[in-house]
């Protein structure tokens, strides 16, 4: 019986390393409201490995942390691209830049936040 307890006890405290976890700031320089926050936080806490997602779209940055066995911080600039936004040298995807709504669009576009 002390045996088995021992052989148990062993088993979970090897099962239990702990994963490399990275965190990274990545340029958003075309968030440009809530709703693009919302928008990435929401994709990008789906992504395999990834633990955490703050933007800050007034600053135009993603703060990511992630298992870095799991994914990398080229898969997270693609994801980001892949919704229609720039993430630091990773241009947006234009077919889903085109659907975004008009607010989440650059200045540039008719997009952005209204001055008041």
């Amino acid at each position: 019986m002390l045996l088995f307890l021992t052989l148990a006890v062993s088993a979970v405290s090897f099962g239990q390393v702990k994963k490399p976890v990275q965190t990274v700031t990545i340029k958003t320089p075309t968030v440009q409201c809530e709703s693009c926050k919302q928008r990435i936080e929401n994709f990008i806490s789906r992504e395999d490995g990834v633990n955490k997602v703050i933007v800050d779209y007034k600053r135009k940055t993603a703060k990511i942390t992630f298992v870095t066995d799991r994914t990398n911080i080229e898969n997270l600039k693609t994801a980001i691209a892949n919704l229609g936004y720039d993430a630091d040298d990773v241009t947006a995807n234009q077919d889903s830049y085109k659907k975004l709504p008009l607010c989440c669009k650059k200045p540039e576009d008719g997009g952005g936040m209204k001055k008041q």
